[in-house]
């Protein structure tokens, strides 16, 4: 494992690195096609009725997704409804912090929802891996929280990106928004968003001919963000050793617990405060986790060791959510220009997440932290892991002291975080970013907080510009070669530091 823990470290191997990054970002990727490949038959969800591709209303899908044109980055998208009966569940036995739940099915229900599909315009660029998205709708609407933050790696990699209105809500708001389009939609509640999700699954697995345009998947993974990432992780430890339908797992910011079972108007099944993973899974799981989950949202409780099937990546300098996520990602084309950005938006850091749209108005500038970056990484170490059987390197963890009256993170001489998955962003850096400490309307508390330096405080870290750029270089060399930092991320995050004034 490759770890940064000071500057002697980084220094002894200046030479070696700096020459591997050269390699690393100067690499060509070569996609293995699997568009005629076959899919591996294990699943066992039900298979539900898919009808589609979906046009009418107002033409166009609804979905607060990226906003540039798919077909510049040589994608297209689809709509299907999908159309069956679920089922909720019921415990076979109590629900313990472990996580080995042994449940059941209860009721049953009609429903008819949505999943929107984005895949390569030419099929040889199917990397042959489908990624299922559990929409998130904590805002009240279908929200692709991780196509967002990852679409540059899931574009540039070739993977078919699906996003399933597993929830009422989702299905609720996009019927809201054109009701000629979506007047089929039926969702019968919570209860039955897991049986929902597993049969999304199967579909994508039997029905690939329709809903993919023909491609054949070899590997499927499930993936969710914040309130997606708590039901993924009851569905982990409850429905999925039922029905087997992913063959990994990314969950993506999740606190200490998971969600309920069930609940009204069916049986009211909560989850307990503190959740595990379950260890015999069969299937990876990677789970992302921020500042912001450890301590605000507690998944500190929920820390486990390292496992088989299991990995815990921990970012410093990151929150729940942040700049990227909620403004600069959705116009990111993966050209660089996104890069430029978000490096220049640690200097000048908004208190609004979304400016173009001020619903939300934070009391100090919001989290820069440009946990992006990683996020992909995730999601190809995750890919990886199935797909080869080789698991990432394990993670180091944030360090946290107990020694107060309520945990906190042990901090630098900078003001970020100490240990963890350490980015740039945080090692060499031109901010104290933060998971924590922010107030204001709504959601603001999720959004953590960015403190830029002062001229004097660059000047006195990077007297020059080419001291600057060179440590830069150097750490993301080591996050590129740990494989928290993908390499073509790495070029643009180099070249938009190059691009910098800090140091000049």
């Amino acid at each position: 494992m490759i770890t940064k823990r000071g500057a002697t470290a980084r220094h002894a191997m200046r030479s070696a690195v700096a020459a591997a990054l050269v390699l690393l970002i100067g690499a060509v990727t070569v996609n293995v096609s699997y568009a005629t490949g076959t899919p591996v038959p294990h699943a066992s969800a039900a298979d539900p009725t898919v009808t589609g591709p979906i046009t009418g209303g107002t033409g166009a899908i609804g979905l607060y997704s990226t906003a540039f044109d798919l077909g510049q980055v040589g994608y297209q998208q689809s709509e299907y409804f999908l159309s069956g009966t679920a089922a909720s569940y019921q415990p076979v036995s109590p629900l313990t912090s472990v996580g080995n739940w042994s449940v059941a099915p209860a009721d049953t229900a009609p429903y008819t929802t949505r999943m929107v599909v984005y895949r390569p315009q030419d099929p040889r660029r199917f990397n042959g891996t489908v990624v299922v998205e559990w929409l998130n709708v904590s805002g009240g609407l279908d929200i692709p929280a991780t196509w967002i933050a990852a679409h540059n790696e899931l574009i540039r990699e070739g993977y078919a990106w699906v996003g399933i209105s597993a929830q009422a809500a989702g299905v609720a708001a996009a019927k809201a928004t054109d009701p000629v389009r979506y007047a089929a939609l039926s969702h019968p509640g919570d209860s039955y968003s897991y049986d929902t999700y597993s049969q999304a699954g199967q579909a994508v697995r039997d029905n690939a001919s329709t809903v993919l345009g023909g491609l054949h998947p070899r590997t499927v993974l499930g993936i969710g963000e914040s309130q997606s990432a708590f039901r993924l992780t009851t569905y982990v430890d409850a429905v999925q050793p039922l029905v087997h339908v992913y063959d990994g797992f990314l969950i993506y910011s999740r606190g200490g617990n998971g969600a309920p079972l069930s609940q009204a108007p069916q049986a009211d099944v909560p989850d307990p405060a503190v959740v595990h993973i379950r260890t015999d899974l069969g299937v990876p799981v990677l789970a992302y986790e921020t500042e912001t989950d450890l301590l605000t949202l507690g998944y500190l409780a929920a820390r486990q060791p390292d496992s088989a099937d299991f990995r815990d990546w921990e970012v410093a300098g990151t929150a729940h959510a942040d700049a990227y996520t909620a403004a600069g990602g959705f116009t990111d084309t993966g050209s660089g220009q996104g890069d430029v950005q978000a490096f220049d938006t640690m200097l000048n850091p908004p208190t609004t997440p979304n400016p173009a749209q001020p619903v939300v108005t934070c009391s100090t500038p919001i989290n820069t932290g440009e946990m992006h970056y990683v996020v992909e990484g995730a999601l190809h170490a995750l890919n990886q892991w199935t797909v080869t059987g080789i698991a990432p390197t394990p993670a180091p963890r944030l360090a946290v002291t107990t020694t107060g009256s309520t945990p906190s993170f042990v901090l630098d001489a900078n003001g970020n975080a100490e240990g963890g998955i350490r980015t740039p962003a945080v090692d060499v850096p031109v901010a104290a970013l933060s998971g924590l400490g922010q107030t204001g309307t709504t959601f603001c508390f999720l959004f953590g907080t960015t403190v830029p330096f002062t001229a004097a405080k660059l000047a006195t870290l990077y007297p020059t510009h080419t001291q600057f750029v060179a440590q830069w270089t150097i750490d993301t060399a080591f996050d590129t070669l740990a494989g928290y930092i993908r390499p073509a991320d790495a070029a643009k995050l180099v070249e938009a530091a190059a691009n910098s004034t800090v140091g000049s």
